[in-house]
């Protein structure tokens, strides 16, 4: 029996972003589950909330084991430049990788609740004079060392924001 001609050849047609067979849901019926939004709303609002606040935290990945540390982040021309302590070596680790990086308003007493994350490939660079002036003073000392700095260039890829809201303040009996 020959195909059917006014039907599209499964074969020849692209896949769906999500890395789907075409036609086929998103999701765990067909072993794939969809992206984080991406677009260029969330990818605005991404930057703006990051405008909003100094520090975060960048993920890499070394030996195998995933490591988290603080930096601080400024958004320049588009652009996400991160500083981090250079005693820690992490830079290392980024420059030329996939990093995950994420900050947040949490602890910053709103009930209101955001959490941005994106991922991207990090560079080391070296900052103009202006970004230097954004970034502001560093810190004095990283685990009782001298604070030496570190700078990478993250261009934000696969992007997500999160919202919770009503979220009840955290009073100090919450330990047992």
């Amino acid at each position: 029996m020959s195909p059917d001609p006014s039907s599209p050849d499964p074969s020849t047609e692209p896949a769906s972003p999500s890395g789907t067979a075409p036609g086929t849901p998103p999701g765990p019926a067909s072993g794939t589950t969809p992206e984080p939004a991406a677009g260029p709303s969330s990818g605005s609002r991404a930057i703006d909330l990051l405008r909003s606040i100094a520090y975060g935290r960048l993920s890499v990945s070394m030996r195998a084991l995933p490591f988290v540390t603080p930096a601080r982040h400024i958004v320049a021309d588009g652009r996400v430049l991160l500083r981090l302590h250079r005693g820690y070596g992490y830079h290392r680790a980024c420059d030329g990788n996939v990093v995950a990086y994420g900050a947040d308003n949490i602890g910053h007493g709103t009930e209101d609740i955001w959490s941005v994350q994106f991922t991207g490939t990090a560079r080391s660079v070296d900052p103009e004079p202006r970004e230097l002036a954004l970034f502001g003073r560093m810190p004095r000392s990283a685990d009782s060392d001298p604070f030496e700095p570190a700078y990478l260039h993250v261009e934000p890829r696969f992007i997500t924001v999160h919202d919770l809201s009503g979220v009840p303040l955290r009073h100090s009996g919450h330990t047992v």
